[in-house]
């Protein structure tokens, strides 16, 4: 659908991503980024929190997947989206919420370090990363990775590492 608004927001994860599948078998991660603004108090010269931002987020098919395996409680994101408006009933009342259906979403890099590693097997080719700085449960690594999106022509350029012994060359390979 045309015309939804886009935005990006960065924060924390407040719990493992959720990853549940549809009647159809479709996998979907769920997860809430908590958002948090700081500001500096100039009369006290101390930064203070405002009031935090919660979000839910869902991701569709191997993107879900990727990102269930990936991200773990508490690490810093960045999430680009759509934001969407979902009407339920609870209770008899109809309600309203407001969700992202999420574009692309990584770890922040700010205090932490995240490695690049290309993901095997799906429908494509995709690249990831693998999280450094702050530790999953069991004090394993965090890793987050997504599928990259689906095109492209069989003759792109830059699908393939150059050919020959050269390991770089500044002339594009086309």
């Amino acid at each position: 659908m045309a015309g939804e608004p886009i935005i990006t927001v960065v924060g924390n994860l407040t719990a493992d991503p959720e990853l549940r599948y549809v009647a159809s078998g479709t996998p979907v991660a769920s997860f809430t980024v908590a958002s948090t603004p700081r500001t500096l108090n100039r009369q006290t010269n101390q930064w203070e929190d405002g009031e935090a931002m919660f979000i839910r987020c869902s991701v569709w098919r191997e993107y879900g997947e990727n990102v269930a395996e990936s991200l773990t409680k508490g690490m810093r994101v960045i999430v680009t989206g759509r934001l969407t408006v979902r009407s339920y009933e609870y209770n008899g009342q109809q309600r309203t919420s407001l969700e992202m259906q999420v574009d692309e979403v990584g770890p922040a890099l700010r205090y932490a370090r995240a490695q690049v590693t290309k993901v095997s097997g799906g429908r494509g080719s995709g690249s990831g990363y693998q999280g450094g700085g702050q530790s999953a449960p069991g004090g394993a690594q965090g890793r987050a990775s997504y599928d990259a999106p689906q095109g492209g022509s069989a003759y792109d350029p830059w699908q393939q590492a150059p050919q020959g012994g050269s390991s770089f060359d500044d002339l594009p390979p086309f």
